[in-house]
């Protein structure tokens, strides 16, 4: 599908929910404003800032049709970009990665047509996260924005070379739906999604209870996992749609305490601060 605006593919059949994921990825830019004017404007104790960039790995075009509405609506990297700039502190640089190199060159144009640095990084998720980090400025601050469409696609090898980042924040889409549905699948011995999203929870995870009990486990594991990179224990929102079905979670991993704080502060305080079932 063509936007008819400006001539860009825009990303179909997306639901409904998706505003919900893209009011707090707007909000999180905007109270995030003040910390990344520390990192963008020279003082005389700084004179060389890192810089603040926007991470987005599964960027898709950069707009997407609402399949109930035919709404056409900002996919996240505009979303994100122009919230830090109705904010007054821009994002200095933003790099956007999808596997679809159509898409990925569509959002890339976008950005750059509303006068920002874009950076493409066409194919698969995992060795666009090795190619950014490495020309991350090390001094910067850094947000990683990772929508997934399902739980493979979430590895922890992903987050696990953005850690290498120092100041960087982590908000991610993990799937509940996926979860639920397909995790019987999951803990089979040919299966790799959990390997990938958990790696080592084979040990870690007792498969003789119930699927409950296990899918409990794993994001207990996944946790843990977040931890030992020195995250702090993520904080989510509970996602639903439109028949109140629970679709996902949004988490925020951060370093900072105070990354927390501002979570708290703008999240659906009706939703869930930990991922249970």
């Amino acid at each position: 599908m063509i936007d008819p605006d400006d001539g860009l593919l825009v990303a179909e059949d997306v639901g409904e929910w998706v505003f919900e994921k893209h009011e707090r990825l707007r909000k999180y830019v905007d109270i995030t404003s003040a910390t990344r004017r520390k990192y963008t404007e020279s003082t005389r104790t700084l004179r060389h800032p890192g810089g603040a960039t926007y991470i987005d790995l599964f960027c898709g075009p950069g707009r997407a049709c609402i399949r109930e509405t035919s709404q056409l609506i900002d996919g996240s990297p505009l979303v994100a970009f122009r919230s830090a700039i109705a904010s007054g502190i821009p994002f200095t640089q933003v790099h956007l990665a999808d596997i679809k190199p159509d898409f990925c060159a569509a959002s890339v144009e976008r950005i750059a047509k509303d006068g920002g640095v874009a950076f493409g990084y066409p194919g698969p998720a995992e060795d666009a996260a090795r190619e950014i980090v490495s020309r991350l400025n090390p001094h910067g601050l850094h947000l990683a924005f990772l929508d997934p469409y399902n739980l493979a696609g979430l590895s922890f090898e992903i987050i696990r070379t953005l850690a290498r980042a120092k100041h960087i924040d982590l908000l991610m889409h993990v799937s509940i739906q996926d979860i639920q549905r397909n995790s019987d699948r999951y803990t089979t011995e040919d299966c790799e999604t959990f390997d990938a999203f958990a790696p080592g929870w084979r040990a870690e995870v007792n498969l003789n209870q119930n699927l409950h009990s296990v899918r409990v486990a794993v994001l207990q594991y996944w946790q843990k996992l977040l931890r030992e990179l020195g995250f702090l224990d993520s904080r989510s929102e509970l996602i639903r749609g439109d028949r109140n079905q629970r679709l996902y979670w949004l988490a925020l991993a951060s370093r900072h305490k105070i990354a927390n704080y501002f979570w708290d502060e703008i999240r659906n305080t009706s939703g869930q601060r930990e991922l249970k079932f």
